[in-house]
Formats: structure tokens, C-alpha cells, sequence
């Protein structure tokens, strides 16, 4: 049962199943007059089934708020959920184990082992873990991200975008409850990233995942369901639907200045979804 922080903050739609909430989050680095106050005070729901993307200008604390939903960051003060399970109140240990059940992290860095191939990249979470994928499910996510005719190649042998969907992949392998994506188009050309973009998006549509991605992209964030926009530590504004001209518009209010959003890049000009 969602609290009544968690039914008023930034993200819930009525009667949604949430994955992941935050209530009063505040995150502070550093202490005394040289403190920095990344998050000030953050209610914020996340839809399950959903594409959330959060944006923000720089050091406005999207990033910081994705790490401590994730539980990869602690947080100074407030609550954080995943599902009904308060990480605020984990040990480390406690953490690491959920966060390897539960939870799928696709960076921009696409950390994958250079001696393994790829199919052996996609299982080694599970395999350090111990526990065999659902063939059914792993074979449907290999094919969903068309990795089929790459399983036996090492990352050297695969292009820029062929290792972000070993990634992606990887991350949605376990079936975890969320999936988080810390600017994944960030090093990618565009053409690469529209794809990864686009296989974010039928891992919702298709396999019924749930993605906060962050991101700069207008472009990017036009893929989403739902754009959250961050400034000063706070959650500001949402939009549901978003096109990347609207959010263009949206982004240029919140930085005070014109010229400096981007306009363009991964998807950017996508029109919105008609769900």
C-alpha cells in the first residue's frame, strides 16, 4: 500500500502499480558551509510498466536521484522503496542482493567483460549469482534486441551499438523489476542510439519492463511515457507524452537560457506515442 506522499508526488498516476517511490529523499555531499544539496526534499513515484525519463540542467541531481532509487547511492535523509521493500533500512549486503534480483543497470560505459563472448556477458550476473535464466525469456530478449548472430562474438568484434544491446540485454536478462539507464545513448553515434532507444521501448511495450532512463536528449526523452524534469534538487515538473520539441521548450524554461539544451541527437523530432 502506497503512502499518502507517495499518492501525491511527481510520477503517480492514480491507481498505478508502483515500482519504485521516494518520499521527503534529500541527498547532501560534503558537510558545513561546503555542503552540496544534490536532492532537496523529493517525492517522487515510479509506474510499473512504464518508460520514465528524468531531465534536468546540469547538476540539477537527475543523476543522483536515479542512483539513490537504485540503491547504488545512500541518502541523507528521507525514504526510498523498491517495490514494498524499504532500502533505506538495508545493509549493504542487504542491497547487493536485491539490487542483483531485482534490478537492471544499463550506462553509458558498457562494462562488459573483454574475454567473454557475448552470451557469456548477458548471464554472467545470473552466473556469479548462481542461478540459470529462464531459456524462454532469455531467448526472447536475445532475439527482441536481434543479438542472435553476435552470441559468440567478444566486444571487440562488435560495433559501438552492438555492445550497448549486449548491455541492455544483460539488464533485462533476470527479468528485474526495473530498469535504470544513466545517459545510454551517450556514447553511441545517433543511428546506434535511436536503436538502443527503440529496443528501451519494446523492452516496455513487448516485455512488460520498467525503465527511468536519464538523460539530456530532448530526442531521447521523447521515446518515454513520461518526462520528469529536475532543477535545483527538485522535481519541478512532469509531462506525460512527451514530444522532443515540447520538451525542448520545457528544458530552456527550466535552464534560463536558449542556446544551450540540445536540440537534437538520439531520436531527437519523434513524435509522440499514441497510447
Amino acid at each position: 500500500m502506497s503512502t499518502p506522499a507517495a499518492q501525491q508526488a511527481f510520477g503517480a498516476a492514480e491507481g498505478a502499480d508502483i515500482a519504485a517511490r521516494a518520499s521527503s529523499l534529500s541527498k547532501a555531499y560534503g558537510s558545513g558551509e561546503t555542503a552540496v544539496l544534490a536532492l532537496d526534499a523529493v517525492d517522487v513515484a515510479i509506474a510499473r510498466g512504464r518508460f520514465t525519463a528524468v531531465m534536468g540542467p546540469s547538476g540539477s541531481g537527475k543523476s543522483t536521484l536515479m542512483h539513490c532509487l537504485a540503491g547504488l547511492d545512500s541518502v541523507s535523509s528521507g525514504q526510498v522503496w523498491l517495490g514494498e521493500t524499504e532500502i533505506t533500512r538495508l545493509s549493504e549486503r542487504e542491497l547487493t542482493r536485491l539490487r542483483r534480483d531485482h534490478v537492471g543497470f544499463v550506462f553509458q560505459s558498457f562494462n562488459l567483460l573483454p574475454t567473454l563472448n557475448a552470451a557469456e556477458n548477458i548471464t554472467l550476473p545470473m552466473d556469479i549469482a548462481g542461478r540459470k535464466p529462464d531459456a524462454a525469456w532469455l531467448d526472447r530478449v536475445i532475439d527482441t534486441l536481434r543479438l542472435r548472430d553476435r552470441l559468440g562474438h567478444r566486444p571487440a568484434q562488435l560495433s559501438g551499438g552492438q555492445q550497448q544491446r549486449v548491455a541492455c540485454a544483460r539488464a533485462l536478462a533476470s527479468r528485474p523489476e526495473l530498469i535504470f539507464a544513466d545517459e545510454p545513448t551517450g556514447n553511441l553515434d545517433s543511428r546506434s542510439g535511436l536503436e538502443l532507444l527503440e529496443f528501451l521501448r519494446e523492452a516496455v511495450d513487448q516485455l512488460g519492463q520498467t525503465v527511468v532512463m536519464v538523460t539530456h536528449d530532448p530526442g531521447a526523452a521523447a521515446h518515454a511515457d513520461l518526462v520528469l524534469f529536475l532543477a535545483d534538487g527538485r522535481i519541478v515538473d512532469e509531462m506525460p507524452r512527451p514530444t522532443a520539441e515540447a520538451v525542448l521548450e520545457r528544458m530552456r524554461v527550466f535552464s534560463g537560457a536558449s542556446g544551450d539544451i540540445p536540440g537534437s541527437g538520439s531520436g531527437s523530432g519523434r513524435a509522440a506515442r499514441k497510447n
